[in-house]
């Protein structure tokens, strides 16, 4: 499920709707006794450092597609002996997934704000359910008018709880303004596939 086509969905809709790696395996259900989310704090926020999850909420880490692809290969190398050749194989695959995830954080990164602007996690909610139309409407703004997403990029929740903050800063203008200067639209890119323009409405958990 793709966050891009519920927020063209809700742009156009009522604003009433808008309201490690530890050697253990990674993600195991909540009630595992091993869980390393048994307790909050230090731990959730290395683990969200790795991973990066496009959204944070979804303790399942299944209903993004790139949550899921992500999660699932976590699972199955934590299966491997470690250190075989399948194991590397995995291991590397993960790397890598997570490595764009990190560069696509770090093209946010040229605010003064940085560190606390991009710290997302299972806890963080919108500032001001107010902003949420807003922020909804920004977020595609950047990501049709912009390369600060790669091309292939769904627009993750994530990215929705920054923009809200910008727009809590009364940023949001201003950084649309750096991140076009920074990151132009790259002529001949598409913006929204006719595929992405059939929307589904995803509630945010309350505050």
């Amino acid at each position: 499920m793709g966050l891009r086509r519920w927020l063209r969905s809700a742009c156009c809709c009522c604003p009433c709707r808008c309201l490690e790696e530890p050697a253990r395996p990674e993600k195991e259900p909540l009630v595992s006794g091993n869980n390393p989310y048994s307790s909050f704090g230090a731990t959730l926020d290395r683990d969200d450092e790795k991973n990066l999850w496009s959204m944070p909420h979804d303790v399942s880490h299944t209903e993004a597609d790139d949550d899921r692809i992500l999660y699932n290969l976590i699972v199955i190398r934590n299966q491997q002996t470690k250190d075989s050749e399948e194991w590397q194989r995995l291991n590397y695959d993960i790397y890598s997934l997570r490595q764009i995830r990190r560069e696509v954080r770090n093209r946010w990164g040229f605010q003064r704000e940085a560190d606390s602007l991009l710290s997302v996690t299972k806890l963080s909610t919108m500032s001001d359910s107010k902003n949420t139309r807003k922020a909804r409407e920004m977020l595609l703004k950047l990501a049709e008018e912009t390369s600060i997403f790669p091309a292939s990029w769904e627009l993750s929740e994530r990215y929705l709880l920054v923009v809200d903050r910008l727009i809590a800063l009364d940023a949001a203008e201003e950084f649309f303004k750096i991140a076009s200067r920074t990151y132009p639209k790259k002529p001949g890119v598409p913006c929204l596939v006719d595929g992405q323009k059939k929307l589904h409405y995803l509630p945010f958990p309350s505050p």
